[in-house]
């Protein structure tokens, strides 16, 4: 027998790694606003504010997408979008900011892979 090299995949970053990546993303953004029902919170605050709902979805939050449709976008209690407004004055839905972290992420992954034989 000849010995065939066996190149390892890098493991695929479980949803709750995605989540919680996406969330640092976010608690990042020191010189930005993120707002909520029309209060202003800082980065810090406003990852507290993700977990703590993540944690009250429970079960209803399976994958990343589901996190972001579920808990990032907007309030459950007002219906309102949760806003993220830089430095410079300019405002970003949460959730797109988050559709548009998670992206990143998942094709930084593939990236990682390599190239397909």
């Amino acid at each position: 027998m000849i010995p065939v090299p066996v190149m390892e995949q890098p493991a695929r970053p479980s949803e709750a790694q995605k989540i919680e990546t996406i969330i640092r993303v976010l608690e990042n953004l020191k010189e930005a606003q993120f707002i909520r029902n029309g209060s202003a919170y800082n980065a810090t605050e406003a990852g507290a504010h993700l977990r703590m709902k993540w944690k009250y979805a429970g079960r209803a939050v399976k994958t990343a997408p589901d996190f972001i449709r579920l808990c990032g976008s907007g309030s459950s209690m007002s219906g309102k979008p949760y806003l993220i407004r830089y430095k410079d004055g300019h405002e970003v839905k949460a959730g797109d900011f988050l559709w548009t972290e998670l992206k990143k992420l998942e094709e930084k992954k593939e990236d990682e892979k390599g190239p397909k034989p």
